[in-house]
């Protein structure tokens, strides 16, 4: 679109938060439209593509995106599950869906981190 464009950057897009890249846009790049509902991944590709710089096909993805989902649904269940359970005698069923609520979360920072 526009080579000659010449921006103010204090560090790299890459480093730079997406609050950062954010005010980039508003303030340097008017060609990217809808900046504040981005994330980081698609606002590098959106500057990117606005300075005709190449390099990337779009945003990173983690293989384990669709695992992780699946897992914090089924978190969210037994949530909903152990706010159903009442009584005193409920209160071991409470404690075993808090445990595995618990692993789940557990195993999807770790895959979120691979």
């Amino acid at each position: 679109m526009s080579d000659g464009m010449q921006l103010d950057l204090k560090k790299p897009l890459d480093k730079m938060t997406a609050k950062e890249l954010r005010e980039l846009v508003l303030k340097q790049v008017p060609q990217v439209t809808g900046a504040s509902g981005l994330g980081k991944d698609e606002l590098l590709v959106q500057i990117k593509a606005a300075l005709g710089m190449g390099g990337e096909d779009g945003p990173k993805t983690s293989p384990y995106k669709t695992k992780i989902l699946s897992m914090k649904q089924k978190m969210r269940a037994l949530r909903t599950k152990r706010t159903e359970v009442a009584g005193d005698g409920g209160r071991k069923q409470k404690e075993i869906l808090r445990r595995q609520i618990n692993k789940l979360k557990k195993r999807t920072r770790r895959l979120a981190k691979a």
